[in-house]
């Protein structure tokens, strides 16, 4: 969700080469992004109050479900909250929650794509993670919501790796569960969220290029297990991160988040 649309457009186009079109998706103005060769890859709405619902400047993750409202309850009933909905929107359903620990997601009950999360293109979201209180807690949490457990081990497998609780979807690493960090973060306004990472070529170039562009950079470029990592915010607030990695890692670690 972005307060100026245009504005966002212009930002992330220049960073990441999208190109946008409209859709009737939800409610006021909502654009589809699209990278190299016309692939469907994200979401950019404005923050309206028409809409009935002023969001803030931010990514948020949403899951798929085959009915948001089953989902929505089990949020409930295992500690969470349900901010709104499950409501209409566009062809689907969608509803805002928060687990336990108060990180925010979407639930989204409606027609899917393989393109939306299919080869590792650059632009294109390639990694998930929570910061969180307690990994463990957090991932029981959303297995029992979303049923990660019930699914066959081929298709959704769980596992602990490099310091975080990891999810394997058709035996691609989509997604990590990282506790303890925050009891030791010195900014009291730190709180439990879920970080998109976007591939990238060259995160260092990528970071240096958001700044040029009325961005910031949150955390400089760093090394990680899981490739070359580094956090940034875009003109309005809205934080995201940039991944890459080189093959050789890639080839070598089934967790890595390779990109291209």
């Amino acid at each position: 969700m972005a307060a100026d649309l245009d504005r966002a457009h212009t930002f992330y186009g220049e960073l990441f080469g999208w190109g946008f079109r409209p859709t009737r998706q939800g409610h006021g103005r909502y654009t589809i992004a699209y990278t190299e060769g016309g692939v469907p890859t994200v979401g950019i709405g404005a923050s309206s109050p028409s809409a009935g619902v002023t969001l803030p400047v931010t990514w948020t993750t949403y899951f798929a479900a085959d009915s948001a409202d089953e989902v929505a309850s089990r949020v409930q009933e295992r500690g969470g909250t349900v901010a709104v909905g499950p409501l209409e929107f566009g062809s689907g359903r969608v509803a805002w929650a928060a687990d336990p620990d108060g990180a925010n997601f979407g639930i989204w009950e409606g027609d899917l794509t393989s393109a939306w999360w299919g080869e590792r293109r650059p632009g294109a979201p390639v990694w998930l993670e929570l910061r969180t209180r307690d990994a463990f807690e957090a991932a029981l949490f959303y297995g029992q919501v979303f049923g990660w457990d019930s699914q066959e081990r081929e298709r959704c497998d769980v596992r602990f790796e490099h310091d975080r609780v990891v999810l394997h979807i058709d035996g691609k690493a989509v997604a990590g569960l990282r506790g303890g960090a925050l009891e030791a973060a010195p900014d009291p306004n730190v709180r439990p969220r879920w970080r998109v990472y976007f591939c990238v070529k060259d995160v260092d170039e990528v970071a240096e290029r958001a700044a040029e562009l009325g961005g910031g950079i949150l955390s400089p470029p760093a090394d990680t297990p899981y490739g070359r990592v580094a956090a940034l915010r875009d003109p309005e607030g809205g934080i995201f991160n940039v991944a890459a990695v080189r093959k050789e890692a890639a080839d070598g670690d089934s967790a890595s988040v390779a990109c291209g």
